[in-house]
């Protein structure tokens, strides 16, 4: 979510007001709705570029198009313009716009993806009803700003592992797997507990944690001029499988673990986390409740 929060803030302010000539998807398998028609948007200025989740809002006044990035997708500033862009999805052409120095801004708007999934797209949802339709509709409440109250009374609605709650975007958007490494190590919860165990009081330090690492990523990213890549960003654990813990200096000397999973990595510390216990490396273990 910090990452996705500041690059909608950098786009905004690079496009917003800017009229658009055209809409123009690159492959079948770019754009997801087929009602509205983009071309609605064409000769009208933007709005704005939001975030709701992990999805950027792309405001025109007819409708609005929401944008899921996924794994390896950027939505980038693209001067060149080439006819075929590599990894090129969708691209928002603009009419040009006359700079200070009086040459030509055509800078348009890309959507790349690289690697042969393809997961990365658009929809095109109507103006005011971006909340109540597909993809939005069935999102959760925003982590950033979400309370222990709140929290504590999604942890009683279903008992799951903390980290598979935390990733869920019905039960809470904007959370990826990064951060919900992040979010465990903070709050010094092992990422199997469950969340009934963990109750109101757990709820406190699970939103706080949450508020911490939100507002720490936050300011890493607004100090960038582009989004960062996954191997940018600064964790405490994420990725971190092997290296020390950072609060050795409390705990003694501990190494970062970690629980691999076919799409993912749930990374930990002993000391911090688990009570010392190192979690089998495998889907089979038995996790720490």
């Amino acid at each position: 979510m910090p990452e996705i929060e500041a690059h909608a803030e950098r786009l905004s302010h690079q496009f917003a007001g800017r009229v658009l000539a055209k809409f123009q998807p690159f492959n079948f398998t770019a754009l997801k709705t087929a009602v509205p028609a983009p071309e609605l948007a064409e000769g009208l200025p933007l709005l704005g570029v939001r975030r709701r989740g992990k999805y950027l809002l792309i405001d025109f006044e007819p409708i609005t198009f929401v944008v899921h990035l996924m794994q390896g997708g950027r939505l980038v500033a693209d001067g060149k313009r080439s006819a075929n862009p590599r990894g090129g999805q969708a691209r928002f052409v603009f009419e040009p716009v006359e700079r200070s120095d009086g040459s030509l801004d055509d800078t348009a708007l890309l959507l790349t993806e690289q690697g042969k999934e393809r997961r990365a797209g658009i929809w095109c949802v109507a103006a005011g009803e971006v909340e109540t339709s597909p993809p939005i509709d069935r999102l959760g409440p925003e982590a950033a700003g979400i309370t222990a109250d709140d929290l504590a009374a999604r942890f009683g609605k279903k008992s799951m592992r903390l980290h598979g709650f935390l990733r869920d975007q019905r039960m809470i958007a904007g959370i990826g797997r990064r951060l919900a490494n992040e979010i465990c190590w903070t709050a010094r919860v092992s990422p199997f507990s469950t969340t009934t165990s963990l109750g109101a009081t757990g709820a406190v330090s699970i939103a706080g944690a949450i508020a911490d690492c939100v507002a720490d990523g936050l300011s890493e990213e607004r100090s960038r001029a582009t989004m960062s890549l996954s191997r940018e960003r600064i964790c405490a654990v994420h990725n971190q499988t092997g290296g020390p813990c950072r609060r050795s200096d409390e705990h003694g000397p501990d190494t970062v673990r970690a629980v691999e999973y076919s799409g993912y990595t749930v990374n930990y510390c002993p000391s911090c986390q688990t009570k010392g216990k190192v979690l089998a490396d495998n889907t089979t273990s038995k996790f720490l409740k």
